[in-house]
Formats: structure tokens, C-alpha cells, sequence
């Protein structure tokens, strides 16, 4: 597949969810406060466990992408979606570890940058996200895979991930 392809859609939506929105956030808005502006340990304490919320967040979405690209045969974007059902590696466990790892990468921005408005920003992007699956997405998946989509929707939770791996009939 196009590195191109993969490319435009990267750069598209998760760059501008993960690195626009939130700079133009801390620029326009409010200014970086590493650790919430804490001084000492509590400071470093906090600015790691924004590090490693972004380290997590950014690994579940790149393993989601190779999946799609190598599995699914598509990229992320909509307008190049996969042509095979993904139904391995995390989304065995929840149906969208994809839209997951974005939301954790954004929470560990808003808690290393010491930043409401970007926390607000993540809430906002799962919101909507939310609303987009429940009435798009999944029709659209079901219209498109049909009862294979039926059998893994019923059986793979779609926000928190069951514990046993998922695996098809």
C-alpha cells in the first residue's frame, strides 16, 4: 500500500487531532505548564505520567494502523477505509482501540501540558467520536461486512475491552 495514502490520512486527521488543535491551544490559549506548573518531584511525577500516557496512547494507535494497513488493507480515513474486517491484536478485546489510544495520547497532553482546554479538547473528540460510530460508523460497517460485523459487534464491546480475546467462528 501508498506510504502516500497512509501519509494524506495521518496527517489529516490524527495530526490535526493530536498535534494542531492542541498547540494551537496552548499557543492561542493558555501556555505549557509542564507537570501543572508543580514544582519538584510532584512536578516530574506528573510530567511522567503525561509521558507515559502519550507513549501508551501513540502505540495503541500506530499498532492500529499497521493492523489496518497490513490486515484490513486500508488506511484510517474514511474516504480509504479497509476492505477486510480488522478483528485482530486489540480489537480482539474492545472495537475501537484506534479511537482509544487517540483519547489516551490526548489526556496525556492535557496532564504533561498542565492544560484544561486540552483535556476539554480530548472530551470533546470522544463525544463526537462516540456519536459518529453509534450512528455512521457501525451501520456503514454492517452495510459493508454484514453478519461477520453482526457476530463480532455483538460479542466485542465497543468503548471498554473485554477481558478473553475475541475470536471469530
Amino acid at each position: 500500500m501508498s506510504g502516500w495514502r497512509h501519509a494524506r490520512a495521518i496527517l489529516l486527521l490524527p495530526g490535526n487531532v493530536n498535534v494542531t488543535i492542541p498547540a494551537l491551544v496552548l499557543v492561542l490559549v493558555e501556555g505549557p505548564r509542564i507537570g501543572w506548573g508543580l514544582d519538584g518531584v510532584a512536578g516530574v511525577a506528573v510530567a511522567a505520567l503525561g509521558l507515559a500516557l502519550i507513549c501508551a496512547g501513540f502505540s495503541m494507535w500506530l499498532w492500529t494502523v499497521v493492523l489496518f494497513d497490513r490486515v484490513g488493507r486500508g488506511t484510517l480515513a474514511t474516504w480509504d477505509p479497509t476492505s477486510r474486517l480488522v478483528v485482530t491484536g486489540p480489537y480482539c478485546h474492545v472495537r475501537n482501540p484506534m479511537i482509544s489510544g487517540v483519547a489516551v495520547l490526548l489526556s496525556g497532553e492535557a496532564v504533561f501540558f498542565g492544560s484544561p482546554w486540552i483535556g476539554l479538547w480530548a472530551a470533546i473528540f470522544v463525544t463526537v467520536n462516540h456519536l459518529y460510530f453509534v450512528f455512521a460508523e457501525e451501520p456503514g460497517l454492517e452495510r459493508r461486512f454484514g453478519a461477520e460485523y453482526v457476530s463480532y459487534r455483538e460479542a466485542v464491546p465497543r468503548w471498554v475491552p473485554r477481558r478473553s480475546p475475541w475470536r471469530p467462528r
